[in-house]
């Protein structure tokens, strides 16, 4: 397995597949998953001749399960240790939920500063800020947010059963076509990675301000979300992120789930690539 040792000594798993002489897109995980989320997408792009990127967040699927750093700024400094060892330019970079938030800074701080990103794709991300506060009267109630953590610490491995079977894949809607696989692997994911990363996870995606980061992107950048997003809703994410990033593209969703990406792969996987040969 690769792994790159970040500045305070967290080695993160990576994957990269694909001529390296192709253009990169750097794939950034959901909480609490794993790189191996964006199967579906790697494998697709590999199909059109990019060089495809992910690896596992600090604390989540193969990579150090660190006491320390559970918070967006080491998100990003841990994904641009990754692209600086990889040397990777004129990358694109894509984030689904907690992923978008690590692109948006990411981006912001790293990337377009080093001169090595070209695009940016936002899927059923948090920023700018998902918690209700005075700066957001629509977010979620801090209690929605303490019943997560209070869930995770109670029985973590029924919680990961909970949350892929109902809200992130709208398996809870009548008619759904439910994938009893898909609910295994968001289970098989989670449970690889730390409970203690998780646990302050929930803060790190929820209660991180990042209206800053969007007002910084440059690139071209899509904002890809459905308005069935039962775990992030689109009106306090999708249209804010849209409003934010200057000349972004914004694609909403009829129907779709928070998991869109792997619920209907098809249609994002042509989008976005729709979006990178524009």
């Amino acid at each position: 397995m690769s792994f790159v040792t970040t500045q305070d000594g967290v080695q993160i798993f990576y994957k990269d597949w694909g001529p390296k002489d192709a253009q990169p897109i750097a794939f950034h995980h959901g909480w609490p998953l794993s790189a191996d989320d964006w199967d579906a997408q790697m494998l697709f792009f590999l199909s059109k001749g990019f060089r495809v990127i992910a690896h596992d967040r600090r604390g989540h699927g193969r990579s150090s399960q660190v006491s320390e750093g559970h918070d967006m700024d080491h998100y990003a400094a841990d994904a641009s240790a990754v692209m600086e060892t990889l040397d990777l330019k004129n990358a694109v970079h894509v984030g689904h939920s907690t992923g978008g938030g690590q692109v948006a800074r990411y981006v912001a701080q790293f990337g377009q500063p080093q001169g090595r990103v070209a695009k940016a794709v936002l899927i059923s991300a948090v920023p700018p800020l998902m918690v209700k506060t005075d700066r957001s009267p629509e977010g979620a109630p801090i209690a929605v947010l303490d019943g997560l953590r209070a869930a995770l610490a109670a029985n973590r491995a029924q919680f990961f059963l909970d949350v892929p079977t109902g809200p992130f894949y709208g398996f809870n809607r009548s008619g759904a076509e439910i994938s009893d696989g898909t609910i295994r692997n968001w289970w098989r994911q989670g449970m690889m990675g730390s409970a203690k990363a998780h646990y302050e996870g929930i803060k790190a995606f929820s209660e991180t301000d990042q209206t800053e980061d969007l007002k910084a992107i440059t690139v071209p950048t899509l904002v890809m979300q459905g308005d069935d997003d039962q775990v992030v809703p689109y009106r306090t994410a999708a249209l804010l992120q849209h409003q934010l990033i200057k000349g972004s593209t914004l694609k909403i969703y009829p129907g779709f789930p928070h998991g869109m990406h792997t619920t209907h792969a098809d249609t994002i996987n042509a989008d976005i690539l729709a979006f990178i040969k524009d």
